[in-house]
């Protein structure tokens, strides 16, 4: 590798996005070298506006380039109901499946006893802000199935417990179109403890 070789330099940066291995890299950065024009040089300037323009919502903690951000300044979102997930990545993934039609509410993390992570450094306190200051009526919960998901879910309840809101938690189980032999145990477990009438 030649010193200060910028394709390299480019390939190593690219490959330490998720999903990119130096591989995957490799090929971007061929085909955007190709056609630098077409490819490079929007892709730069895109990333120069999102780096300078997008920030967390003062709201919510979404990423976006006003604050409030698009959904908390929608007049058509149920603000009746939070839902609270651990970052951004699980907020656009509710948004893509139009699961939900009320705000949000981001945590910054999950309660891990391994990881040195502690309520003080979870976004709790503007959420328990939020509740009273919004009347919020419902919390639902979409935290991962994990030990550290459960552990946070059952903290958060005991936190907001005393505003009187009602909290619910997603329905976990066997996803549709699983079949139930390949499930794990766990998963077959929360799906009989979740099992409701038809």
């Amino acid at each position: 590798m030649i010193p200060n070789d910028p394709i390299e330099h480019l390939i190593t940066l690219l490959s330490r996005l998720p999903g990119l291995g130096r591989r995957s890299a490799r090929r971007a950065v061929l085909r955007m070298l190709m056609d630098p024009a077409e490819r490079m040089l929007p892709l730069a300037d895109a990333l120069t506006a999102a780096a300078a323009a997008v920030r967390p919502c003062e709201t919510c903690g979404n990423l976006d380039a006003h604050s409030p951000c698009a959904i908390c300044s929608d007049r058509h979102r149920d603000r009746k109901l939070v839902c609270v997930v651990e970052g951004v990545a699980d907020l656009w993934a509710l948004e893509r499946a139009h699961a939900h039609r009320g705000t949000y509410h981001v945590l910054g993390g999950l309660l891990s006893a391994l990881g040195g992570t502690g309520p003080d450094d979870l976004s709790v306190t503007p959420l328990l802000r939020r509740i009273e200051a919004e009347h919020i009526e419902e919390v639902i919960l979409a935290l991962p199935a994990t030990v550290d998901g459960a552990t946070t879910a059952h903290y958060l309840t005991d936190r907001l417990k005393p505003t009187g809101t009602t909290v619910t938690r997603l329905a976990q189980g066997v996803p549709i179109g699983g079949a139930l032999d390949v499930l794990d145990d766990g998963t077959l477990a929360a799906a009989f403890k979740a099992r409701r009438p038809l």
